[in-house]
């Protein structure tokens, strides 16, 4: 490449120069050489030396009698023809301008400015992509897919089998449309995929792709939208042109929320350039001049900020739920993902489904992607169980973090602190399982008790609710009873904050508070304006307001007590969970269980010559255990 620039630039400075020189007036440059002055001239005229002279203006040249030729300049003279006349000297005279302009002068005259107007040019291209010449902004971005760039069947979309059925249809409408125009079925406009991020949308509209056998054109939401005024309604039109041109045929607009959100919200007074291409959106695809046989699949995880317009029957038809996948669909996801990797026999899809409830199908995939880097960077030529769940835990609770530096104080207060929420959840029937503790820092975490329901749940109970509160407020009770007042870390914050906000929901949304019913408070709290009261914000009076405030402190405070009953009448297991958590760092939720509720002690395999000092000397002679080897 450098060598292709240095040809190029070389090429480049040769045709300037030749340029220069083609340029250069011959004639000017003689008369530099042959230049005479006008006072020598009239002794040549004097002297008979003159033979012939051509007169242009006050430009003299001509011949002398040795056939040398000159150049002179004549000042205002009037005697000088008739000077030369008498000399019997030949003359020729011209007038000043005898020739027009030739095409080259006016090239070069207006070289500046073509070579102006070609760099900008060259700039609006490169600003619009190149697409349609300078002036093409409003052409469509949608891109025309074809099978060379990686065809997609329903085959590698899984976990969402419902959704699947649903777009699987409309493939049949255009593979067969007379099996459904039989009985006076029409083919369906559109179709909104909705569901959170990462579910696997943007997969299901390739599967469609490849499925379909039809013109598909994939395009994103914010393609449309420039600073240009009329440029995104142009380039709907545009889309909805090629569409035609390639009918049947379905385009794709992923985050079409950027897009179609409601209007009359904006800045612009309801005429700004987004919501002109959302009008420009909603006539093409349901207005006088109907188009047939296109289809039009979007997708977005906010279905709640699109203009109601746009959802109605008639544009898009059907709305697909793309949901968060069970644990038969995330077994089913793991089967397509491990198919790309080596796994040993030890690897239970089932068990890693069911270790992964809310999992969407990107992060499945990102945990059997983790799995697959960690057996690489340990040289092993298959992924095993024990990758599966490092993945996992990375995944879930963050890398861990052990080049940080803890004082012995620090270890012990998080020791006490992570024991606290552990000893709360195992004495909380309504609690999930303890799947892991851990007092390496994790992520931004100093340590973590981690959770794992038994199976997917879709709503929780009153007792759920308090014992989650109840086993957020163990840490810092836990920091009290062991440490005192005064040593009370800022530790617990992100607790407080999960409690509190646990709290809220269940007063102002849930309905579960008894002194206030079943009512729905702070519908538009999270719309803020400045110069508005928080009781005119949450739509409710002050005194409700002052309400709410005081249920969400009596939840709280209700889990706090709770927690500091359990931990004081079991302040010895509290201590013994502390002291087997400073010696190995981390205990899975069998562990735990097994040291507190049948006094079992973890096995582990530590190497003899471990050196400890006096304090971990005595923890490890009060449970029987070995110290956890240095890292």
């Amino acid at each position: 490449m450098n060598l292709k620039n240095l040809i190029m630039w070389v090429i480049i400075v040769l045709l300037s120069v030749g340029l220069f020189n083609m340029f250069q007036d011959p004639q000017k440059i003689n008369a530099e050489k042959n230049k005479l002055p006008f006072s020598n001239f009239l002794n040549e005229v004097e002297a008979g030396r003159v033979v012939e002279v051509q007169i242009q203006g006050n430009n003299i040249s001509g011949v002398l009698s040795d056939g040398k030729t000159f150049n002179t300049y004549s000042p205002n003279y009037p005697e000088l023809v008739e000077k030369l006349s008498s000399k019997n000297i030949s003359i020729n005279a011209t007038p000043l301008e005898d020739k027009m302009p030739s095409l080259l002068g006016i090239l070069l005259s207006w070289f500046p400015m073509l070579l102006l107007i070609g760099v900008w040019i060259f700039f609006m291209r490169q600003m619009q992509g190149g697409k349609g010449g300078a002036m093409g902004f409003g052409r469509s971005k949608a891109k025309l897919l074809n099978e060379a760039q990686g065809k997609v069947t329903f085959n590698d979309v899984a976990g969402v089998e419902e959704a699947k059925e649903e777009v699987e249809e409309i493939v049949e409408f255009l593979k067969d449309p007379k099996k459904f125009s039989r009985l006076g079925g029409k083919i369906p406009k559109g179709a909104l995929l909705i569901g959170p991020p990462g579910t696997g949308k943007t997969l299901l509209a390739k599967a469609i792709a490849g499925e379909a056998n039809v013109p598909f054109f994939s395009i994103s939401g914010s393609d449309f939208v420039e600073m240009f005024v009329g440029v995104g309604a142009s380039r709907v039109r545009d889309m909805f042109e090629q569409g035609k041109k390639h009918s049947p045929c379905i385009i794709f607009i992923d985050e079409i929320d950027a897009v179609g959100r409601s209007r009359g919200a904006g800045l612009g007074g309801g005429n700004d350039e987004r919501e002109q291409t959302l009008n420009q959106l909603l006539v093409e695809m349901d207005g006088f001049d109907t188009n047939e046989g296109i289809i039009l699949i979007a997708a977005t995880n906010r279905p709640d900020v699109l203009d109601p317009a746009l959802l109605r029957p008639g544009r898009f038809d059907r709305q697909v739920v793309v949901a968060n996948p069970d644990i038969i669909g995330r077994e089913a996801i793991l089967k397509v993902h491990v198919k790309k990797i080596s796994i040993g026999p030890d690897v239970k899809l089932r068990t890693i489904a069911r270790g992964t409830p809310g999992f969407s199908g990107a992060d499945l995939a990102n945990l059997v992607n983790e799995s697959a880097l960690l057996a690489a960077r340990k040289n092993k030529r298959v992924v095993t169980m024990s990758d599966v769940e490092e993945a996992k835990d990375k995944v879930m609770m963050g890398a861990e973090r052990r080049s940080m530096v803890m004082t012995e104080e620090e270890k012990k207060l998080t020791a006490y602190h992570e024991a606290g929420h552990a000893i709360v959840t195992l004495n909380e029937k309504a609690a999930h399982p303890i799947h892991k503790a851990t007092i390496i820092p994790r992520g931004r975490a100093l340590g973590m008790v981690m959770q794992l329901p038994e199976r997917d749940e879709l709503s929780q109970t009153r007792e759920q609710l308090h014992a989650q509160m109840a086993i957020a407020m163990g840490g810092r009770v836990a920091e009290e009873i062991i440490f005192g007042h005064d040593k009370v870390t800022t530790g617990a914050s992100s607790d407080i904050e999960q409690a509190t906000k646990r709290a809220r929901a269940m007063v102002m949304r849930a309905g579960l508070s008894k002194e206030l019913g079943p009512v729905l408070y702070g519908e538009n709290e999270e719309e803020v304006f400045l110069g508005r009261s928080v009781a005119r914000q949450q739509n409710m009076s002050e005194e409700t307001a002052k309400k709410v405030d005081a249920e969400i402190r009596k939840f709280v405070e209700m889990g706090y007590e709770r927690a500091k009953k359990v931990l004081t009448d079991k302040i010895d297991d509290l201590h013994k969970l502390a002291k087997a958590l400073l010696i190995y760092e981390t205990l899975s939720g069998d562990e735990i269980r097994d040291l507190v509720l049948k006094n079992i002690k973890p096995t582990r395999s530590f190497k003899e010559d471990e050196q400890d000092d006096g304090k971990s000397s005595s923890a490890l002679g009060s449970l029987g255990l070995k110290p956890k080897p240095a890292i």
